[in-house]
């Protein structure tokens, strides 16, 4: 079909480009694309060199290039605390559809350093939209680059590991790229980067259960560790009826028991775990006075830290929210949402004894299909378990929101006297291959993957069948 020729010279008004439009044309609540349309640079440490148009604010961005693989959730994406100091790459070409809300937005402020687009929307689609995601980080300051082959980037830093990064627009992009170059190979890398007490809160609040739907009294206490926690995590516990004492990063242990908190709980959040000296000794004061634990990201990572064990950088990370993780001990794979680049050094051929001996026996619970990396812990003689990965997944998925019953499970028999650990608690929770879960509305989204037979000697489900691992993907775990 042949468009129709204007009649007065001029094309009709449908087929003109969004710039052209009067502002009064636009929706209500909307705005044209900011100004910020000239040329842009995104810059990576070892010279490879994308030419694009500027996003957002214009000026410069410094940080770590890394690649988020969700296809939706840009807004939950750019508000979590842990990418801060970091270019957020996206994979899925069209963003910024959806605009942005007063809702959706993960913690106070948007956290990433820079962000790059592949298509940015020329204008929101939605009836929960406020304002274009465009006009969102030009107000917050955060510098961005559209028009750019996302997919390439990702390819390269795959290939070459996340690395150093800077996007360059407005009068920055005018200067000679070997200078731009040289401000990025000086700008600070993750690895020693101390982040966590950047991103947390100044002072305590609380999250009450009432505010979330609960009706009636609260049934526990936890004390969470803001490391660069998601909103929606405190928010995921009181709904299920707990009181969430949320605390700064730097809090002490006599602040934690000053709350009479029948749990305690460490965030996600950015930075190095081995940095986390005074997070490490605080998770050992708790794991010591046997209070129950859950940690999820750079818990996961601290909890690994104080058992005694290491961390390192893994050579791209892993971010989105479609990573499968295998639960070992029942055979079911999750697809979780993720957001990390450091991973905890544990021995992944069943139970061992922590290096840090007092804390009794520890073995890997859940690990990465596409990498096997180590993705959970499971402490065998203490109240202890922890995840690398993000259950509270605000944008979804949502297969993993039953560990929040199950640290709810822990904090019960804790309560009432019971020799438990994290382990005998998720033997009963999770359900096995062959049986059914005590939550069963949690597991919906949960497929099996391969079979298992009963070790007899643990009663504890050995997998027969084991994830290839390709060579791309084991490059992730390398540590150089």
């Amino acid at each position: 079909m042949t468009e129709p020729k204007p009649t007065n010279g001029t094309l009709p008004e449908a087929t003109l480009p969004e710039e052209t439009l009067p502002e009064e044309t636009l929706p209500a609540g909307k705005s044209p694309r900011s100004a910020n349309q000239g040329a842009a640079l995104l810059i990576l440490e070892d010279g490879r060199t994308f030419r694009g148009t500027g996003y957002g604010a214009a000026g410069t961005a410094l940080g770590e290039a890394v690649f988020a693989t969700g296809m939706t959730g840009y807004q939950e994406t750019i508000t979590d605390p842990s990418y801060a100091r970091q270019l957020v790459v996206q994979t899925a070409p069209h963003i910024g559809n959806t605009g942005v809300n007063d809702d959706d937005a993960e913690s106070r402020r948007i956290w990433v350093a820079g962000y790059v687009v592949r298509d940015a929307a020329r204008r929101p689609s939605s009836w929960r939209s406020q304002r274009s995601l465009d006009d969102e980080l030009v107000a917050q300051g955060v510098v961005g680059i559209q028009g750019v082959d996302t997919r390439a980037i990702t390819r390269h830093l795959r290939e070459r590991g996340a690395m150093r990064a800077g996007i360059f627009s407005g009068a920055a992009a005018a200067q000679p790229e070997a200078i731009l170059l040289e401000q990025v190979r000086a700008s600070a890398g993750m690895e020693g980067a101390q982040l966590a007490e950047e991103v947390s809160v100044d002072r305590p609040y609380v999250v009450e259960p009432s505010d979330h739907g609960w009706d009636g009294e609260p049934r526990f206490t936890v004390a969470a560790l803001d490391l660069g926690i998601k909103a929606m995590t405190p928010q995921r516990l009181a709904e299920r009826g707990v009181r969430v004492h949320v605390l700064p990063a730097s809090s002490s242990f006599a602040q934690v028991q000053a709350v009479n908190a029948d749990g305690f709980f460490m965030s996600n959040g950015p930075g190095d775990p081995a940095t986390a000296d005074g997070q490490v000794t605080l998770l050992r004061q708790v794991l010591e006075a046997r209070m129950p634990f859950f940690g999820i990201c750079f818990g996961n990572q601290i909890l690994g830290r104080a058992l005694g064990f290491g961390t390192y950088k893994l050579r791209y990370g892993h971010r989105g929210i479609n990573q499968p993780v295998m639960d070992r001990r029942t055979g079911k794979v999750e697809i979780t949402s993720q957001n990390h680049g450091f991973a905890v050094d544990a021995p992944r051929n069943g139970a061992a004894m922590a290096p840090k001996e007092r804390f009794g026996r520890v073995e890997v619970s859940h690990v990465s299909l596409n990498d096997d990396v180590v993705e959970g812990l499971s402490c065998l003689d203490i109240p202890a378990f922890s995840v690398q990965y993000h259950p509270e997944a605000a944008a979804g998925p949502h297969d993993s929101a039953y560990l929040f019953d199950r640290f709810i499970d822990l904090m019960a028999a804790n309560a009432a006297g019971a020799p438990i650990s994290g382990a005998a608690v998720d033997q009963a929770l999770v359900p096995r291959v062959a049986g059914a879960s005590v939550h069963p509305e949690n597991d919906a989204a949960v497929v099996k993957h391969g079979t298992a037979t009963a070790d007899t000697s643990t009663e504890t489900p050995v997998i027969s069948e084991t994830p290839v691992i390709s060579e791309t993907s084991a490059q992730n775990r390398d540590k150089n």
